[in-house]
C-alpha cells in the first residue's frame, strides 16, 4: 500500500512538470510531436529509475553524517553531505549516456529528432530533482526509491505526452496570432497544472484519529460544562441558605 501511495502521488499530486515545474526546456521543445515526447519521457523515466535508488545508496552508506561508520569505526564522525550534487551528477551522467548509447544502437530516427535534448538529460533539473527530493524526504527503503524513481519519472512521461497531444491537435486549430506557438503551451500548461492540483486531495484519507479526539475534546468539553453548571447550582443554594 506504502509503495502504491508512493506512486500516485509523485505522479499527480507532486508532479515535476506540474508541480513543482521542472525540466520544462524539454518539456517545451520536444513537446511537438507525440513520438518525440513518447523517446524523451521513456528516456527521462529509464534515468529516473536507475539514478535515484543508485543515489539513495550513495546517500546511506556514503553521504550522509556517519554513513562511513560500515567501514571503520574511526569514520563515525566524516559528513560527505557536501559532495552531494557531485556524486549525483556524477551517476545521472553516466546514466544518460548509457541511454544514448542504447538509443542511438536501436532507433537512429529517435536519436535524431531528439537531437541536443537527449545528451542535456544529464543536466535536466528534473533528473537531479528527483534524486534531491528523495534524499530530503528521507524515503526509508531502496525499494521505496524505486517505486519513487518510476513515479516521478512516469508523471514527466505523462506531462509531455499529454502536452504533445494538445500541441499536434491546435496546430490545426484557429489560435490567435499572437499566442501561436510557446504562448498558447504556456497557457495549457498552466490551466494543467491546475487541474492537477486538484489531485492534491487524492491520499487525504485516514481521518478516524482525528475525529476521535475531536468526540473526546467534545466529551470533555459537555463534562467540563456540567461540572460548572454543578457549582454554580451549589453557590446558589449556599447563598439561598445564608
Amino acid at each position: 500500500m506504502e509503495h502504491i501511495e508512493l506512486f500516485f502521488k509523485s505522479v499527480f499530486i507532486d508532479n515535476m512538470v506540474f508541480a513543482t515545474f521542472l525540466g520544462m526546456c524539454s518539456y517545451l521543445a520536444v513537446s511537438k510531436k507525440v513520438s518525440t515526447a513518447i523517446g524523451l519521457g521513456a528516456a527521462v523515466t529509464f534515468v529516473l529509475a536507475i539514478t535515484v535508488p543508485l543515489n539513495w545508496l550513495l546517500d546511506q552508506y556514503i553521504l550522509q553524517d556517519g554513513a562511513l561508520a560500515w567501514l571503520h569505526e574511526s569514520l563515525i564522525d566524516y559528513d560527505l553531505s557536501f559532495l552531494s550534487f557531485i556524486m549525483f551528477i556524477a551517476t545521472i551522467a553516466t546514466m544518460v549516456q548509457l541511454v544514448e548509447i542504447i538509443v542511438e544502437k536501436f532507433s537512429p530516427s529517435l536519436y535524431n529528432s531528439l537531437g541536443i535534448f537527449l545528451p542535456l538529460i544529464a543536466v535536466n533539473c528534473a533528473i537531479l530533482g528527483g534524486s534531491l527530493f528523495m534524499q530530503s524526504r528521507e524515503i526509508a527503503s531502496i525499494q521505496l526509491a524505486t517505486t519513487y524513481g518510476i513515479g516521478s519519472g512516469f508523471g514527466f512521461f505523462l506531462a509531455i505526452l499529454a502536452i504533445a497531444a494538445i500541441r499536434e491537435k491546435i496546430r490545426y486549430s484557429s489560435v490567435p496570432g499572437p499566442l501561436r506557438g510557446l504562448g498558447i503551451t504556456f497557457i495549457i500548461t498552466g490551466l494543467m497544472a491546475i487541474g492537477f492540483m486538484s489531485f492534491g486531495g487524492m491520499l487525504t484519507g485516514g481521518d478516524e484519529a482525528p475525529k476521535e479526539i475531536l468526540v473526546q475534546n467534545d466529551e470533555s468539553e459537555k463534562v467540563s460544562v456540567k461540572e460548572d453548571e454543578q457549582e454554580e447550582i451549589v453557590y446558589e443554594i449556599n447563598n439561598d441558605i445564608n
